[in-house]
C-alpha cells in the first residue's frame, strides 16, 4: 500500500465562501475532491439545494444541530459542498399542480482530505447516513487524482493474464466453474478439473460457494489441481490457471492465501464484496503473493439491484473492484444467459473496468451467467477480445462431458473471432455442433 503523503496545506485567509457546503463547479479544486452524483426523488415543496446542503454537512463536519467545535475553519477545509442540482424535468416558471414528487440529479463534492486511502472512509463520506434517505441512489463517483494515487490497483490486469498464461493476444480467454458448486468431495473436483483443462480452458475457478471447507481443503485441492494442471500441460502444450477460493474469516483468509501459494497456486479468487473490498486490495498490495487475483461478484446485487436505492452497478462491480485490485472480475452478462441486467449498465461497468483511470491497470471483465456457445459472438462483439468468457453449466452439461463442453466454447470464441457464423462452424465441429443441439439458441431467464 502506497505511504500517505504529509498534509503540507498552507493556511491562507478564508475567503466569503470557502465554508459554505455549497458552490459552483468552477470555484473548487476538482482534483482535490470526490465528485459524487446522486438520483433523488423528493416532495414537491423540498428545497433541493438546501437538502443538498444538510447531506453535505451530515456526510462530514457537522450534524443536525450546529456544534462548538465546528468552525469556519474547519469547514473550509473539510465540509462537503453541493456543486449541482439538476431537476428532470427542468421546471422554470412553475410547478404544475398535478406533480407532487420532483426528481433531481445532485452532485455533492467531497474533500479528498476526508478520505485519504481509505476506501471505507470513502464509503462511509459518501453513501454513509445519507444512504437511508428513501429514493436516493448514488450513481457515480468522479474519483480525483489526490485519490488514485493512493491506489495501486491491478498487480496483473488485463494483459498480465496472457503473459502468465505464455499466451498472444489472439483470442478471449476461457474460465470454467466446476460444476456442482460446493457439496462434492477433492476426487470429484479432480477429475472435473482435468476434464475441463484438457478440453481447453485456460482459467478454471472454484465456484464461490466453496472456499476452505471441511469437506473439501482449499490447500489440497491446490496441490492435486496443480499436480493435474502440469500433466495436462504436458499433454496439450497449454497451461490452465486455477484461481482457488480463499474467502475465509478475518484475517484467516491471509493465511490460508499464503498456504495456498506455498502449496503452488498459480491464481486466486476472492468473494471480493462479502469479505470487504479492502481485503482483497491487502491480497493485491501483498508483494508476496504475486499471482492474478479473480474477484467474484455476490452479494453486488444487494447494493445496486434497487433502481431507487444504493449504489449504482457501475462503481460496485466497476471502479471499487478496480481500486482494489482486482485482476479480472465475474460479471452478470446483458445480452442473455441466466442473468438479469441491463446491456447499457454492463458497457458502463466494463469501460469503468477497461478505460484510463489514472496509473491503474485495467481489469478484465469476464461476462458469466448461463453462457453457452450460443452467447459467444454477442459477447466478442459487445466488448471485444481482451476479456475472459466465463461458462459452467455450458461446459459440465454437454452431453459428451466437460472435456467437450470446453471444446465447444473454445470452437465458438475461435468462431467470433474469424467472424464466421456459429451455425456455419458448428458443421465442421462436432462439439460445438452437439452443443448447439442442446443450446441452439441464447439461453433467457424467464420467471
Amino acid at each position: 500500500m502506497k505511504e500517505k503523503k504529509e498534509n503540507t496545506e498552507i493556511k491562507k485567509k478564508l475567503g466569503p465562501y470557502d465554508d459554505k457546503p455549497i458552490a459552483i463547479p468552477e470555484s473548487i479544486d476538482m482534483e482535490n475532491h470526490i465528485i459524487a452524483t446522486y438520483w433523488i426523488q423528493a416532495d414537491k415543496a423540498w428545497d433541493m439545494a438546501v437538502l443538498g446542503q444538510v447531506m453535505a454537512i451530515e456526510q462530514t463536519t457537522g450534524t443536525w444541530v450546529p456544534v462548538p467545535g465546528e468552525t469556519p475553519e474547519i469547514r473550509a477545509g473539510h465540509v462537503a459542498k453541493v456543486i449541482g442540482v439538476y431537476e428532470a424535468p427542468y421546471y422554470e416558471y412553475a410547478v404544475p399542480a398535478d406533480v407532487t414528487e420532483r426528481q433531481y440529479i445532485l452532485q455533492i463534492a467531497f474533500p479528498a482530505a476526508n478520505v485519504e486511502d481509505q476506501l471505507p472512509m470513502m464509503l462511509t463520506a459518501v453513501i454513509g447516513n445519507i444512504s437511508m434517505v428513501p429514493n436516493f441512489k448514488l450513481l457515480d463517483l468522479r474519483i480525483p487524482k489526490a485519490t488514485l494515487e493512493h491506489y495501486n490497483g491491478p498487480k496483473f490486469g488485463t494483459e498480465g493474464w496472457w503473459k502468465v498464461l505464455g499466451l498472444k493476444k489472439e483470442r478471449p480467454l476461457l474460465n470454467n466453474m466446476i460444476k456442482p458448486c460446493s457439496g462434492y468431495p477433492l476426487e470429484v473436483g479432480a477429475k472435473l478439473f482435468r476434464e475441463a483443462a484438457l478440453g481447453g480452458c485456460d482459467v478454471i475457478k472454484d465456484d464461490e460457494l466453496i472456499a476452505n471447507m471441511c469437506y473439501n481443503d482449499a490447500v489440497k485441492r491446490v496441490k492435486e489441481y496443480m499436480k493435474i494442471e502440469k500433466e495436462v500441460f504436458e499433454e496439450t502444450g497449454e497451461h490452465t490457471l486455477y484461481t482457488v477460493n480463499v474467502t475465509d474469516r478475518l484475517p484467516r483468509m491471509f493465511d490460508l492465501a499464503h498456504r495456498c501459494i506455498d502449496a503452488g497456486a498459480n491464481a486466486l479468487m476472492v468473494n471480493y464484496l462479502a469479505v470487504g473490498p479492502e481485503a482483497m486490495r491487502a491480497l493485491a498490495d501483498d508483494n508476496s503473493i504475486n499471482v492474478p487475483i479473480l474477484a467474484h461478484m455476490d452479494f453486488a446485487g444487494a447494493y445496486y439491484m434497487s433502481p431507487n436505492q444504493g449504489v449504482a452497478s457501475p462503481i460496485i462491480l466497476g471502479k471499487f473492484s478496480r481500486l482494489c485490485g482486482a485482476d479480472a472480475i465475474v460479471l452478470p452478462f446483458s445480452m442473455g444467459g441466466k442473468a438479469m441486467y441491463i446491456h447499457d449498465r454492463f458497457m458502463n461497468t466494463v469501460r469503468n473496468l477497461t478505460y484510463p483511470m489514472g496509473n491503474l491497470k485495467p481489469t478484465m471483465p469476464m461476462p458469466s451467467g448461463g453462457i453457452t456457445p450460443a452467447n459467444v459472438a454477442d459477447i466478442v462483439n459487445a466488448v471485444g477480445k481482451d476479456i475472459m468468457i466465463g461458462s459452467g453449466g455450458g461446459i459440465h452439461a454437454h452431453p459428451q462431458g466437460p472435456k467437450a463442453g470446453a471444446r465447444a466454447l473454445r470452437q465458438a470464441i475461435d468462431a467470433a473471432v474469424k467472424g464466421i457464423k456459429l451455425e456455419e462452424y458448428a458443421k465442421e465441429h462436432e462439439e460445438l455442433g452437439i452443443a448447439m443441439g442442446v443450446w441452439g439458441k441464447k439461453t433467457d431467464f424467464k420467471i
